[in-house]
């Protein structure tokens, strides 16, 4: 595994060598008796990155003796190839903040340094939302911290559902069908649909796989059987034939390819309800748009899926380990959590931090955050193993298959057959 890494990253080391150097410039210079260390991120957008830098200044501070340059690497596409790059390399930051995604990988390089031994005698540990262990463990061992969180739910159109007499939100797969149905029209009568119900996410990328999950978990179906891909199970079929259904029904359309996560149609009214996460409430509101949050729908229990970034501490030092612990302990605190939740629109992670006086004050204003806020106790994460990366790209490929018509029974039997020979060649 480790030598197709290395085949494959020394493309791209020269490219990047310019700025593995500046990060370990910056990490090395300064006072001896001061600890310089680096943090990766890919955050977006750059209003957000100019809150979390005030937070870093704040941190920079209060510690005197440990100082934390926060490095933009690019969008998280841009950024994966130059984390590998460096971690190949030994110029790796001290402290990265990616998705949980990342964590197979990273743990099969050495790259990573696991935090249970110091999580576990920290009380911190107990504020941490209890969902979000799922994306922080892998193998028994805790590997990353959570830094923002989020979960997927519908938005909806309220003044579409008053005109078309929909006076109930749906709470099951049957009935977001029929909500779906009565939401598709042909306003001006020229037998062209004017108004679907709901827009599905069209292309084999993570947003249709990270949309499509909640379904599948609420039909109780599951990605993995023994640490092994297993897509053929009935909670993967049915779920994808609920998509099926929607679009057989003429209730949903389809988004261009890959661009699944738009919010134009739904702004402009073409559509009525629309996957969308947390992230979204601050931003309908700014736009001015009527809007509502419903849970999604469910078919034999509630579910909805986690996102967000995670942050690792990189393999360096014992003494840089140490000191990214305390920033990490920063990260973690009420204070931190319950400041950036209200700045930049996602949900804490931090118990305290969301039953706080600030916060619970925020949400009355903002009602439609109390949906994913209560979602959480329901929320899954997606798998954080080393393959991770193939098995959606093949899953992709099964649900963008039966959007296009095929089964969902053979889409996902032909994803299982090519990741079973994946499997078994490495």
């Amino acid at each position: 595994m480790l030598k197709r890494c290395l085949q494959w990253l020394s493309v791209t080391i020269l490219c990047f060598s310019l700025l593995i150097l500046t990060g370990c410039q910056a990490s090395t210079g300064g006072n001896s008796n001061v600890i310089h260390l680096t943090l990766w991120h890919s955050m977006n957008p750059p209003p957000s990155r100019d809150v979390f830098q005030k937070f870093v200044d704040k941190f920079n501070q209060n510690h005197t003796d440990i100082q934390v340059e926060s490095l933009y690497t690019g969008q998280a596409d841009q950024q994966m190839p130059k984390i590998l790059t460096a971690v190949v390399g030994n110029a790796a930051p001290d402290m990265l903040w990616f998705d949980s995604l990342l964590t197979g990988k990273l743990v099969e390089l050495g790259a990573i340094q696991p935090l249970e031994d110091w999580l576990n005698n920290s009380p911190l540990k107990s504020e941490i939302v209890p969902s979000l262990f799922e994306g922080m463990v892998l193998d028994d061992r805790i590997w990353s911290i959570p830094f923002t969180t989020s979960n997927l739910a519908i938005f909806y159109r309220p003044s579409l559902f008053k005109a078309a007499g929909i006076t109930k939100l749906p709470e099951t797969w049957s009935e977001l069908r029929q909500v779906a149905k009565k939401l598709t029209l042909d306003k001006n009568g020229d037998r062209h649909i004017d108004q679907h119900g709901i827009i599905l996410p069209l292309g084999k990328g993570e947003w249709t796989v990270f949309s499509w999950l909640p379904f599948m978990f609420s039909a109780e179906g599951e990605l993995l059987k023994d640490d092994r891909p297993n897509l053929v199970n009935p909670g993967a079929i049915a779920a994808l034939q609920l998509w099926s259904d929607l679009l057989k029904d003429g209730s949903a359309i389809l988004s261009q390819p890959e661009r699944g996560y738009e919010e134009d149609a739904f702004i402009a009214g073409k559509i009525a309800m629309q996957i969308k996460g947390s992230w979204n409430v601050s931003f309908f509101d700014k736009v001015g748009i009527d809007f509502g949050v419903f849970p999604m729908p469910k078919a034999k229990k509630k579910a909805t899926i986690v996102g967000g970034a995670n942050m690792f501490v990189m393999t360096t030092t014992p003494e840089r380990e140490q000191a990214s612990l305390k920033f990490l302990e920063y990260v973690l605190s009420e204070e931190f959590q319950t400041e950036l939740s209200l700045k930049i629109g996602f949900l804490p992670i931090n118990i305290k931090s969301k039953n706080s006086k600030i916060y619970q004050k925020f949400v009355a204003k903002q009602p439609e955050m109390k949906v994913f806020l209560d979602q959480m106790n329901s929320a899954r994460s997606r798998p954080i193993i080393a393959g991770y990366t193939r098995l959606s790209e093949n899953l992709g490929r099964a649900i963008e298959e039966t959007l296009l018509g095929n089964s969902p029974k053979e889409a996902l039997q032909k994803a299982q057959d090519r990741l079973k020979l994946i499997w078994e060649t490495e």
